[in-house]
């Protein structure tokens, strides 16, 4: 894991002798401090740095969406201002394009994985693990069979690839400019928000989007950067794509009285609806992985399975052919069929081993879903009076939030492509109730998901980078006080005199740990009379309390709290129990809080000594 975390955790407790252990830190600080570069040490410089990170961003997503559109127009032969999913391309087509694109995708991530064979780190683990480090080359990965996915039909989303190219890029700039950690993460946070800004134009969403899934949270700190990477995303990003607002529903919606009761039922149905596509993806991918067919050879399999769904219902191929197309004018029995054929279709995509995500994916669902409770609404029940447009965008922000788990994006996206307030207020009744009963039912949005699949631990972007940083190697002493287990008292309290030590680690003869030996016990004066025949293994307890190298702190003090000890040793493995340390409670108690109160100063944007690095 990468190390950002030396301005805590560069002194270890061996380094303390008598003196201040923190005083080579203050004065190492002082010293640099004038040696640093000004976006270091200025908030206007991040500003300007967020910015220049935007616009690049912008031009990216710009360019990389109508690449796209090229590869989906030459691959399905789409005649002029068509929109892949809009028509059918066409038997062969239809089916042969997935394969191939899937096919050419296998082979291209098993090569790529003999030479890199490491699993590519997001926005979100980068944050929440590595203080913002991303490796380009990785996120170009990423950016490249994403493109490559959703250009041959694949039923995933571009959204995958805009924000970790965008945060991929931010990351790289600002890992060369040595940002410190707190602004390396805020520029993982701001490619992320130009990125979904440029996509949708909605500076906002975009955002917040940052805020929600990449940052883990909202501070004054970061409005500045994030804002303006967002802004200026979407101001160069519309002059390669015009300034199409890809989710405009083009009419005002109506909302009075018992419609805000509709919307919270939309809202609650949608959450399930939430769950079940991202248990669906889940179950696909393990259906896959039962094949008895190589890895390469899954997304060419999953191609073809998509390109049977496709000659069905042609809308399933790609991103969808906007969150609300005016196919949604359908009936119900259509619009249900293509619900269900969109859900497998990512499911088989992402299953299968395409790349890519469900944002959009999940905006084409919900937007399926208020059609359909539209449809039904105004059939059974026409006496309520419902806006069938207000359902739809219910149901699209509705499923979007609970998928992605980012509320308050989709409430403002709604908001910046509608330009409705009444029309938001609706869609947030319903993205609440939707994300109370996906946080309840499943636990998880669609990222969080995929991170506890792979046994990642973290369930958001909030900073633990640096908790897991903070291990007993780096908080241990080394000069261990070690005695034989099979020693009497009496020589070990000629060894260590009363009020040399105050806890010794008994060892056996194979210097495996063996107890931990209390001196005030050994001292004690009811021993004089046995203490030249009892052996201080009758006296050696909390043998099984011990601590491994790679603990962090919090697993640190977990263990004194169950030991009720002040000191534990550090072994140098499970199996081979040599001491090669030990910790002091308070010393990691002091060095726990300290690192929390530069955590807390790093979310409210001091720069203190401790937010410098």
């Amino acid at each position: 894991m990468p190390d950002s975390t030396t301005s805590i955790d560069g002194v270890g407790e061996n380094a303390r002798a008598g003196s201040d252990p923190y005083a080579a830190l203050d004065a190492s600080a002082a010293t640099s401090l004038s040696d640093r570069w000004t976006v270091r040490d200025s908030v206007l410089a991040v500003v300007l740095l967020a910015a220049l990170v935007g616009g690049v961003v912008g031009l990216a997503v710009g360019l990389l969406h109508e690449g796209v559109l090229l590869m989906q127009a030459l691959a399905f032969d789409l005649p002029d201002g068509e929109r892949l999913g809009q028509g059918a391309p066409g038997l062969l087509r239809t089916l042969g394009v997935p394969v191939a694109g899937g096919l050419l995708l296998g082979v291209l991530s098993m090569l790529v994985r003999r030479w890199r064979p490491n699993d590519i780190v997001d926005a979100v683990e980068a944050n929440a693990l590595y203080g913002g480090k991303m490796s380009l080359l990785d996120s170009l990965r990423l950016t490249v069979t994403t493109a490559l996915s959703n250009g041959s039909g694949a039923s995933v989303g571009m959204e995958a690839a805009y924000t970790q190219a965008g945060a991929g890029l931010a990351s790289a700039l600002g890992q060369r400019l040595r940002l410190r950690r707190a602004d390396l993460r805020t520029m993982v946070g701001c490619g992320a928000a130009a990125a979904i800004a440029a996509a949708y134009h909605a500076p906002l969403a975009g955002a917040f989007y940052a805020f929600e899934l990449v940052l883990g949270g909202y501070t004054l700190a970061v409005l500045a950067p994030v804002g303006a990477a967002a802004v200026l995303g979407v101001a160069v990003s519309s002059l390669l794509t015009g300034g199409e607002i890809p989710l405009a529903l083009g009419r005002p919606v109506e909302i009075a009285g018992w419609d805000y009761a509709a919307c919270g039922v939309v809202g609650f149905l949608a959450g399930w609806l939430s769950i079940l596509a991202m248990q669906a993806v889940t179950v696909a991918e393990r259906g896959f992985k039962r094949l008895p067919v190589p890895r390469w050879l899954r997304p060419a399999i999953g191609g073809l399975a998509l390109g049977c769904v496709a000659l069905a219902v042609p809308a399933v191929m790609g991103s969808g052919p906007g969150a609300v197309p005016p196919e949604l004018a359908g009936g119900a029995l259509a619009l249900a069929l293509t619900l269900v054929a969109k859900i497998l279709a990512s499911a088989l995509s992402l299953g299968s081993g395409f790349r890519g995500g469900l944002f959009s994916a999940s905006l084409f669902i919900g937007g399926l879903f208020g059609g359909l409770l539209s449809v039904a609404t105004a059939s059974l029940l026409p006496g309520l009076g419902i806006d069938g447009g207000l359902l739809l965008l219910v149901g699209m922000g509705s499923v979007a939030a609970g998928i992605v788990g980012a509320p308050v994006t989709m409430v403002l996206l709604v908001l910046e492509t509608t330009q409705d307030l009444w029309a938001a207020s609706g869609v947030l009744i319903g993205v609440v109730l939707s994300t109370t009963v996906v946080r309840q039912a499943f636990g998880y949005s669609f990222s969080t998901w995929r991170f506890h699949l792979r046994g990642v631990p973290i369930r958001g972007a909030y900073d633990i980078g640096w908790l897991s940083e903070l291990t007993a190697f780096r908080l241990m002493r080394r000069d261990a006080k070690t005695a034989p287990a099979a020693l009497t008292v009496e020589a070990l309290r000629r060894l260590y005199p009363l009020g040399s030590a105050k806890m010794v680690f008994a060892v056996d003869e194979a210097g495996r740990y063996a107890g931990l030996v209390d001196m005030a016990a050994v001292h004690d004066p009811d021993l004089d009379a046995a203490a030249a025949e009892t052996r201080i293994a009758a006296l050696a307890r909390k043998a099984e309390a011990v601590l491994m190298p790679g603990d962090d702190a919090r697993t640190v003090l977990s263990r004194f709290g169950k030991a009720e000890v002040e000191v534990l040793p550090v072994l140098s493995s499970p199996t081979d129990r040599r001491i090669i340390g030990y910790v002091t409670e308070s010393f990691a108690l002091r060095r726990y809080s300290q690192a929390l109160e530069r955590q807390r100063g790093e979310d409210l944007g001091e720069r203190g000594l401790w937010g410098r690095d």
